[in-house]
């Protein structure tokens, strides 16, 4: 289960941070995406990966 949570969690982060770099305009991958340059997918992404690092350091703790 800790093992779980934690690659859960990874994959929250790294998703998160494509996120906010799409958001951000910084990654144009997809080029057709329509998150590329909308603040709102930043803020997101954001969110997601901070669920992702809280998942790893509760998967840590138990």
């Amino acid at each position: 289960m800790k093992r779980a949570l934690a690659i859960i969690g990874a994959l929250m982060v790294a998703m998160g941070l494509l996120w906010v770099c799409q958001g951000l305009g910084w990654v144009h991958w997809p080029p057709e995406s329509f998150m590329l340059d909308q603040r709102p997918w930043a803020w997101r992404g954001g969110v997601v990966a901070a669920i992702g690092v809280g998942l790893i350091v509760f998967a840590r703790r138990r």
